[in-house]
Parts: structure tokens; sequence; C-alpha cells
């Protein structure tokens, strides 16, 4: 993999963390629009989940975030 801000190929895997009430710890991407619920929060039903997976360049600190299927 190859940093798209610098060029740089030193990228340090990590991760983006979600801490918000009821989180698993880790930061999801949904297909689709948001769509609110009645509550205000986010409609997830039915609709698959990615992981999201951060890497961090080490030349200039860039992050690339790559999404992959939640197993």
């Amino acid at each position: 993999m190859r940093c798209t801000q610098c060029g740089g190929v030193d990228l340090e895997p990590g991760f983006i963390e979600d801490a918000g009430e009821h989180s698993q710890g880790y930061a999801r991407w949904i297909k689709g629009p948001l769509e609110r619920g009645i509550f205000g929060g986010a409609r997830r039903m039915g609709k698959t989940r990615w992981i999201v997976e951060a890497f961090r360049c080490v030349e200039c600190s860039h992050l690339e975030l790559f999404a992959r299927p939640k197993d």
C-alpha cells in the first residue's frame, strides 16, 4: 500500500474507535444514505455493515481508510 497524500510506503495499521452508547468499540460503514428513525438515530436494520480499518502514514500522518465485510 502507498499513501495517497505523500506517496510514502510505511503505513501502520490501526482503527477508528466508536465510543458511543452501545458501541462495539470500532467504526462501521453502512451502504446508502443516512436515514433517521423515529427517535433520530440512524436506520440500520437489514443493511450490511462493514468494519472500517485505518492505516496511518508514518511520513505525513495521513489516514487511509478501508472497509471490509464484518466477520
